[in-house]
């Protein structure tokens, strides 16, 4: 049988370790843990990778604790919008949505696109016209608030400023969220999820839900969710990027992801992280910040739940 994994990660870039206490770090391993087990658990019992990547992000949506889902920032004009994507490896099929709002979880609408349209990205208005179809049910905006979401926005809104959680100094960092994982017949899958950035305009959108920016999986190579400055993860298509690595370069999982966001997304000023997982179950989980939120276990007896290096 093939070595199963899983990788989990809620955003690159941490609070400053002075400004995290042992209580909210707590907080966040469990969040992490749960999401780990859930999605572990789902392989165990035969389920495929791309079910159980949708698993694992549903729960991290769910907490408050990320900017994703339940925990979304606030936009410029103090709103939610979010974004999501998922692509399975065995068969390159992929879907994702974004600009989408009153979803509670955009993961599971990214598999919907991918398994009951004929298309891969819907966005706006069409992605809620979809979702309407498909009877999902809309949250008030009241199920998407979070205090400290909201006075980040407050700080800087009405100004030109925007900022990622994890860019400020201050007590403002959760970041998008992600899975990718290995199953027991060797396919893999990935999904990426976030609320965007704080005081964002004009219908921005980052890399988590463009395919093979944020996201990307092929049993050939790699599964990827990457989390960061999305504006150079799109710039450097970093997801395709350590896939092609692996494929052109004969690079290990390992090699191929530092290589991307340890030098290549640096050389262009891009800060965050990326978690990787082969169809062999090897897993990888490098970054170039403070910290990422992140977690794995595999069937061979190795687990972690991280925050800092």
């Amino acid at each position: 049988m093939n070595t199963f994994s899983i990788a989990i990660h809620g955003g690159a870039g941490t609070l400053v370790k002075g400004m995290m206490t042992p209580e909210l770090e707590a907080k966040y391993k469990a969040a992490l843990q749960l999401a780990l087990d859930e999605g572990y658990k789902v392989l165990d019992n035969n389920g495929t990778a791309t079910e159980a990547v949708e698993k694992a992000v549903i729960i991290l949506e769910d907490s408050p604790l990320f900017n994703a889902g339940k925990g979304s920032v606030f936009t410029a004009t103090e709103s939610h919008e979010m974004d999501a994507s998922i692509m399975d490896g065995k068969t390159l099929n992929a879907g994702a949505v974004s600009l989408i709002t009153g979803i509670k979880n955009p993961v599971s609408l990214a598999k919907d696109v991918m398994e009951k349209s004929e298309h891969v990205f819907l966005a706006g208005e069409g992605a809620m016209q979809f979702a309407k179809e498909l009877d999902y049910k809309l949250e008030d905006a009241s199920y998407f608030y979070d205090k400290l979401r909201y006075n980040q926005w407050l700080e800087i809104k009405d100004t030109d400023s925007f900022q990622l959680d994890h860019a400020k100094k201050k007590d403002s960092k959760f970041g998008t969220v992600g899975a990718v994982a290995c199953d027991k017949d060797g396919n893999i899958a990935a999904a990426t999820s976030t609320g965007g950035m704080t005081n964002k305009k004009w219908g921005r959108v980052g890399d988590s839900p463009m395919i093979g920016a944020g996201n990307y999986a092929n049993n050939k190579t790699c599964a990827i969710s990457c989390t960061g400055s999305g504006e150079f993860f799109i710039r450097g298509v970093v997801a395709y990027d350590v896939a092609c690595l692996i494929e052109h370069k004969n690079m290990s999982l390992e090699e191929a992801s530092n290589e991307v966001i340890n030098k290549r997304i640096l050389e262009i000023k891009g800060d965050g992280g990326l978690i990787a997982v082969d169809a062999k179950g090897n897993i990888a989980m490098p970054f170039n910040t403070e910290g990422m939120y992140r977690a794995s276990k595999s069937s061979n007896g190795t687990e972690e739940v991280s925050i800092y290096k």
